[in-house]
Formats: C-alpha cells, sequence, structure tokens
C-alpha cells in the first residue's frame, strides 16, 4: 500500500516538473505538423490553430490555480489621482 501511494505520489511530482519545464506539447489531432488533411482539402488543425503545439493539461491546471491565488490574495487599487499617494499602513 505504502510502495503504491509512493509510487502514485512519485508519478504526479514527475509529471508536474515536466509541465514547468516543457509546458507544450505536440498537438495529438494533427500529430504537431498543424495542418488537417480530409478527403479533398487540406485546412489548419481547429485544435492548435495552425501553432503545431498545445499546452499540457497539468499546466493549464498549474496557471488556473496561480490566477485564483492572486485574485483572491491581490491588495485593491486605491491610488487616485485627485489625492496625495499614501502607502498601505
Amino acid at each position: 500500500m505504502a510502495l503504491a501511494s509512493l509510487a502514485v505520489l512519485l508519478t504526479l511530482a514527475g509529471y508536474a516538473a515536466l509541465c514547468g519545464m516543457q509546458p507544450f506539447a505536440p498537438c495529438r489531432k494533427c500529430s504537431g505538423t498543424g495542418i488537417r488533411q480530409t478527403r479533398r482539402k487540406v485546412t489548419v488543425c481547429r485544435r492548435c490553430h495552425g501553432r503545431r503545439y498545445r499546452l499540457r493539461i497539468g499546466r493549464r491546471l498549474l496557471n488556473t490555480g496561480r490566477d485564483i491565488h492572486r485574485a483572491g490574495t491581490r491588495r485593491p487599487h486605491r491610488h487616485n489621482s485627485d489625492e496625495e499617494f499614501t502607502p498601505w499602513p
């Protein structure tokens, strides 16, 4: 039981490190070419918009968590141009 949980934690830690070092991966829909070929025409991939890379799911989760944290801890802007600026107490 402890060995299985350790393996899961190591896997998650490895994936988090991968998302930190390489946030983008080749698009799975177009195989990283940026082009989709149908029977009669060639179009730009709708998933990656022709950029050939997509943002990893883990990196998307990290970005969302960081944005939520920043939004919850940010001080409101209180600077008014008519008044003299006073720093936070």
